[in-house]
This record gives C-alpha cells, structure tokens and sequence, in this order.
C-alpha cells in the first residue's frame, strides 16, 4: 500500500506540470494536433514496453470494448478537453478546475457503484467544492477575466476522466491485467481515433519550436501519458475509484505554484479557491470513510465493492 501512496505522489506532480505544458504547446500548435501528438508519444513507449515484458496476449482481444470505452473516457475527449480548456485559461486556472476530479469520480461512484450513502461530511464536501469551482469560473463576470469557453472546455474533461476511474475499477480493475497492457490498448486505439479526426496541415511547424517540442513530446508524452497511465491503473487497483482519484489532490497545488512562478497572477480569489476545493475534497475522503466503516456493520449490505 505505500507503493500505491508513493505512486499517488507522484502522479500529482506530473499531472500538475501538465499544464503550464499545455499552454506551451498550443502556442503553437491547435488542440487537435496537440493531443494527437501526445498520445502517439505515450503510447510508443508504452507498446514497445508492452511487446519487451510480453504484457500482450490474445486473449485481451475479448475486452476490446473496454478498451475503447477507456480510449475515449480517459484520453481522447479527456485531453481534449484538458488542452482546448488549457489553451484558453492561465495554467493554475486550469489546474484549480482540474482538481475537482474527485467530487466527480465520487458523484459518479454514489451513481453507478453505490458503495457509500451519502451523509454531512460528504454533502458539505460537494458543496465546499462546487463553490471554489464558481470562484475560480466567475461565472459573474460573463468571461471579462476567465474564458467560459475554456472552462466549458476544461470541466468537461473533468466529467470524462471523473467517469473513467469509476469505469475502470468496476470494468478492468477486476480482470487482473497489466497496467501496461491496459494502458498501451487504451493510447493505441486513441491514437488511430485520433488520427482519424485530426487535421494534420501545418503539424511540422513544431519543429522549429524546441521548447514547446519538448514540452509537447516529453512533458505531455512520455511522462504525462506513458508514465501516468501506468500509474493511473496500478492506482485504481490498489486503492479504487476514489482512492485513486486522490491524486488530484496535488495537481491544483502545483498547477498554481508553477502558474505563479511563470508570472500569472495568484491573488487571493485563486487561494481560497483551492482551498475550497481541495477542502471539498478532502471532506468527501472523510465522509466517505466514514460511510464505508457504517456499512461494514451491517451484515445484510450486498452493495458493489469500491
């Protein structure tokens, strides 16, 4: 289990560079084009990976469906809302909306998976979270300082990979396949998606950008895809849907930190929004412990497992 917390870390802090990344890609390159690239840069690794420690059979064929539910939920419309919402916010805007995560995957989990009942703690978390949503959005301001585009954008993207942790643990989690397996079916298919979609006029202009190229490839490929996914799923199994979701904790954090080390501006709206968030948050966590140690002393409970 610590290995799991250990990989919970670090997953936050590659999560949270994503976005001062993102900005610096689609300076130069449409969102389209953007995840295009980054999930052909994960997703070489994690094959050849895949092929090497022969993570790959025959039989996965059978979960296809799976996968290309995943490929959608977790990558394709996820990045692209991530990257078509990051495009138009300041990167710790876009990392504040990004740590609402959790309230998501736990509404989702209290839908499809009726593990915990709702009580105080987890009402007033759901609550405390939307409200430093609306103060990061300022919706009252019709889009003066925030694009509402782009938080349209970005919030979606919260929706579909807020699904993905609830699908993926009630789905694959229990198959018992490799998280290298899982996530090389996942960024393959997204890829050939993707490709599809994507309108690849003037993509080679990336060439002539070594930074954003960089960014692009390394920061948002290798390790903000390849590497987290893996991670990703080796979390999912060792702690479930909103255990792993816990992971957005550290994000929102180092999305602002990186944000105002870049020179955006983090006043006092930005830090009491994430502190409402991840307060939010973590009242969620608590109250959900709480629900789950209740129902562990009802004999007759046959409700599914987180």
């Amino acid at each position: 289990m610590a290995r799991a917390y250990a990989a919970l870390i670090l997953i936050g802090f590659v999560w949270g560079s994503n976005f001062i990344f993102i900005k610096m890609a689609t300076e130069v390159l449409p969102p389209m084009q953007v995840v295009f690239l980054r999930v052909v840069a994960g997703f070489l690794p994690l094959a050849g990976y895949a092929v090497w420690t022969g993570a790959f059979t025959r039989a996965q064929l059978r979960h296809l469906p799976h996968f290309a539910v995943m490929s959608v939920l977790a990558t394709s419309f996820y990045y692209y809302g991530f990257v078509a919402g990051g495009a138009l916010l300041p990167s710790s805007v876009a990392g504040l909306l990004g740590g609402a995560i959790p309230i998501v995957t736990f509404l989702t989990t209290l839908v499809f998976l009726r593990t915990e009942r709702p009580n105080g703690l987890i009402a007033l978390g759901v609550a405390l979270g939307f409200i430093g949503i609306a103060l990061t959005a300022r919706p009252w301001e019709n889009g003066a300082t925030i694009s509402l585009r782009g938080v349209a954008w970005l919030l979606s993207g919260v929706v579909s990979v807020g699904i993905s942790f609830v699908y993926a643990r009630r789905y694959l989690a229990p198959l018992g396949l490799a998280p290298v397996a899982l996530a090389t079916w996942q960024t393959g298919l997204a890829s050939l998606t993707l490709a599809a979609v994507t309108d690849f006029h003037g993509i080679t202009v990336i060439l002539d950008h070594p930074r954003a190229l960089w960014a692009l490839v390394l920061g948002l490929g290798v390790l903000g895809t390849g590497l987290a996914y893996l991670i990703y799923y080796y979390m999912v199994q060792k702690l479930g849907a909103v255990g792993a979701s816990g992971a957005t904790y550290l994000p929102a954090v180092v999305a602002v930190i990186i944000g105002g080390a870049v020179g955006e501006t983090i006043g006092l709206p930005e830090i009491v929004a994430l502190t409402l968030i991840l307060g939010g948050v973590a009242l969620i966590q608590l109250g959900g412990a709480r629900a789950r140690r209740q129902s562990s002393l009802r004999p007759s409970d046959s409700r599914l497992p987180a």
